[in-house]
């Protein structure tokens, strides 16, 4: 038996490759449908985000038999042709594949190391492999302990602690300023997907109120009416900040929608209340002389880089604890792995020995010209079964040492193979 992944990903295809092999709805399906029919084939689950498509599969075959069919499946299938495969796919078996599965549902294998929503595909991957019935006792097994490492790697390591998404860090620096934002008002000057985002950030660290400015009233009331919001017309964004406490900028506006004099007699409004104001448009919307004006935090894209540089630096620094825990888990799945195959390899090697002992030993006697009496025959026959134990007690010592370090399959796929004991049953 095999676990092989096989598949490609945003570091080894560019996305015009990936996005032709993107199976969703009808397409995954049948993939899987088409995988489960193959020869040797035993299991499947097709995973396929915007950042990857992986194959995981149980196997009687090595890679090196299973890839070429694969490889011709997504030529006729895709149009993908065979140089483009051999030169974007990976393959991986056994250890490595488990090792890789653990990774991604971490999230440390992500564009965005950390990043959280990989463990959901991964999960709905698994659920539509579970429905078509796809999947057996070997990747359900794999596949629960995967999330029980990705549970492992959050909550014993600061992996995903750090913000590493413009709106999201925005509003981590809003928090610091304010601290409890419940009686904080935000507005939101734009209302393309940067602006939705820092909303969904805003709310769920529970923002008192939203405001959400744009050039056109209907996309403001449309990303207003999803938060509990109010639209309000972009013209009057310099009125309103007497009444706010966070501004995010992300409109296409070609020059500043707000300058320091306007910014400096709101403040006279509001009592010279902090103000905190995040502009990550470019060009740039708020003025820069803004940074001049007591009590008014100004953070532009340049000053949010650099914290989202440092905070991706620190999950970074976080990966070799994360890798520790991977490597802990591997190691106890192909213990278990390994405990299928080992028992019953074991058993069968001594039932190979011991008929081989029998018939030679009904050989011996039968060849003997004077009759054996019952005593000598035990003492053949014991000398015989410590033969047989002291040449067996080698492999079966070794075999046990290599189950614990998860090492078994190739010793048993070698000792089935040199004492002749024929395929694994099951």
């Amino acid at each position: 038996m095999e676990i092989l992944c096989i598949g490609l990903n945003h570091e080894t295809a560019p996305v015009a490759v990936r996005e032709r092999l993107a199976l969703t709805g009808d397409s995954l399906q049948e993939t899987l449908q088409w995988l489960n029919g193959q020869p040797g084939i035993q299991e499947a689950l097709v995973l396929s985000t915007c950042n990857r498509v992986e194959l995981y599969l149980v196997t009687e075959q090595g890679v090196g038999q299973v890839d070429p069919i694969i490889r011709q499946y997504f030529a006729d299938r895709f149009g993908l042709g065979e140089e483009d495969w051999g030169r974007f796919h990976y393959q991986y078996g056994y250890h490595q594949a488990v090792a890789h599965l653990f990774r991604v549902t971490s999230g440390m294998d992500s564009m965005v190391i950390g990043e959280p929503q990989i463990t959901g595909q991964v999960k709905e991957a698994y659920r539509q492999a579970v429905h078509l019935k796809a999947v057996g006792t070997i990747l359900n097994r794999l596949f629960h302990k995967c999330f029980h490492v990705s549970k492992r790697v959050r909550t014993e390591t600061e992996l995903a602690a750090r913000a590493v998404s413009v709106s999201y860090v925005a509003v981590e620096l809003a928090k610091k300023i304010f601290g409890d934002l419940s009686e904080r008002q935000a507005l939101l000057a734009g209302a393309g997907e940067m602006a939705e985002l820092a909303a969904r950030h805003l709310v769920t660290n529970g923002i008192g109120g939203i405001l959400v400015a744009s050039r056109t009233l209907e996309n403001a009331e449309r990303i207003a009416s999803s938060f509990q919001g109010e639209a309000i017309p972009l013209d009057s964004i310099a009125v309103s900040l007497a009444e706010i406490d966070i501004l995010l900028c992300s409109t296409a506006a070609p020059d500043y929608i707000l300058r320091a004099d306007q910014i400096r007699e709101a403040m006279r409004t509001r009592k010279h209340k902090p103000v905190f104001i995040i502009d990550i448009a470019v060009p740039r919307n708020i003025d820069p002389e803004v940074n001049t004006i007591d009590n008014v935090y100004l953070y532009d894209i340049d000053d949010l880089q650099t914290v989202l540089q440092a905070n991706m630096e620190e999950r970074k620094k976080e990966l070799k604890r994360a890798e520790s825990i991977v490597q802990d888990e591997v190691r106890a799945f192909l213990a278990w792995i390994s405990s299928l195959d080992l028992v019953p390899t074991i058993v069968s090697l001594r039932e190979r020995a011991e008929q081989i002992r029998v018939r030679e030993l009904e050989k011996a006697v039968s060849l003997l010209e004077t009759s054996v009496s019952e005593k000598d025959k035990k003492a053949i026959e014991a000398m015989s079964q410590a033969i047989v134990n002291k040449i067996l007690h080698g492999p079966v010592s070794t075999l046990k040492k290599a189950e614990e370090k998860g090492d078994t399959p190739g010793l048993v796929e070698a000792v089935r193979k040199l004492f002749s004991l024929g395929p694994k049953k099951g």
